[in-house]
């Protein structure tokens, strides 16, 4: 897991093959990339930057990924989210859910001492139930907490 990647706020549960993640991309007016976008676009790189508020979820099981936005989604649904996994990692002694509303659903079971396994069950918003489901290797938990705390350090 890592708790800041793509420049804004982001929460990632799994390796680096088999994940799903919580973030909120943050894109520099100033990259090359993103001027030469705004110019074919026909707008200034400030506007096609954005105010960096939008969250998406990314999924990647066996080396293919995929992602979509979460339109509407504010800062507190993901601080909310992850809030619940601390809380249910901190005392787990056994399998456990976290519910993200209708798009993630979060199942936990232990893996060894220290560690937990997920399977993450992630519909996107505009499909008509097509569900993906990421199964994560073992995630030691010392090492959640402190990506859930620095994820949740980087929203206040």
């Amino acid at each position: 897991m890592s708790a800041v990647a793509a420049g804004g706020p982001a929460l990632f549960i799994g390796t680096g093959t088999d994940y799903v993640a919580l973030v909120r991309p943050r894109l520099d007016p100033a990259d090359d990339g993103v001027r030469l976008a705004a110019r074919e676009a026909g707008v200034s790189p400030e506007e096609f930057a954005g105010p960096g508020d939008l969250w998406a979820v990314l999924v990647e099981t066996g080396g293919e990924g995929d992602g979509f936005e979460l339109p509407g989604v504010r800062d507190g649904e993901p601080a909310g989210f992850a809030e619940r996994l601390r809380a249910e990692l901190a005392a787990a002694t056994g399998p456990f859910t976290v519910d993200g509303g209708a798009v993630l659903r979060l199942d936990a079971r232990p893996a060894g001492e220290d560690a937990y396994a997920f399977t993450a069950h992630v519909t996107p918003p505009d499909d008509t139930g097509t569900t993906v489901t990421v199964e994560t290797g073992p995630l030691p938990v010392a090492g959640l907490l402190a990506d859930l705390d620095a994820f949740l350090g980087s929203l206040a």
